[in-house]
């Protein structure tokens, strides 16, 4: 079954919205594990307006399940993750001043940078994603700079859904099996929710990890965290 890994960073917006610590992301982070996921996701950003590096080093330190750090590796985000030594890094090209991530890596482009920072991490036992995409020619990039996985961008894919949903899910068939004929492993995120979820992945089977943070933590205001991660869950069997 794919898994189903929880970005807390709205939660954390949350709290940074008041000053304090509530709502606390550790607490809700170790209650999310309880409730039935299987990771948690975080991604610092340099102006820390939600997760901060505090916060992931506090959750490197109670965390049971899979712990995913992602974002843009510019030294101080680096250094945080060889010092953490999560299960999983998930390389995101965003610019400091994005609201969200709204892009995939040229992997080709940035082949011998990505090589590079790809090699760091794995020598530490830390599996590398790349969040390209759907395009075969960028995942097939993300094999050659060294990646163990690549994070397919959905945000596409979750716009056109409600017009077209073979339509919109047709670059992510051709993106996952260039990802399969590469030996890569499979993750997706970003817009994923209760409406288009299991769509996706029923139509690619093959996706290892799905990492969903805004409408999940939307949906828990109406449905309660526990009940939400819940309808998740089950949207992925």
């Amino acid at each position: 079954m794919t898994k189903l890994s929880v970005n807390i960073n709205k939660i954390a917006v949350v709290r940074n919205s008041r000053g304090g610590n509530l709502p606390d992301v550790v607490r809700a982070a170790t209650d999310i594990e309880r409730f039935g996921a299987d990771g948690i996701t975080v991604h610092p950003r340099p102006d820390a307006r939600h997760i901060r590096y505090d916060d992931v080093r506090n959750l490197a330190r109670v965390l049971t399940t899979e712990f995913n750090i992602e974002g843009n590796p510019i030294p101080d985000f680096v250094a945080l993750v060889l010092e953490v030594r999560p299960a999983q890094v998930t390389l995101v090209p965003d610019a400091p001043d994005a609201i969200t991530s709204n892009a995939g890596w040229n992997t080709v482009a940035h082949r011998e940078f990505l090589t590079g920072i790809a090699a760091r991490f794995r020598e530490r036992g830390i599996r590398v994603s790349i969040f390209v995409d759907p395009v075969p020619e960028m995942v097939a990039g993300a094999k050659a700079c060294g990646a163990d996985r690549v994070e397919l961008y959905t945000e596409a894919y979750a716009r056109e859904y409600a017009a077209d949903p073979a339509a919109a899910i047709a670059p992510y068939l051709a993106a996952a099996e260039e990802a399969r004929r590469q030996g890569l492993g499979l993750n997706a995120g970003h817009d994923l929710s209760l409406e288009n979820l299991r769509y996706f992945v029923g139509r690619i089977p093959g996706t290892d990890e799905v990492s969903i943070g805004h409408a999940l933590i939307c949906d828990a205001l109406y449905y309660g965290l526990e009940n939400t991660v819940q309808l998740y869950k089950r949207e992925l069997k």
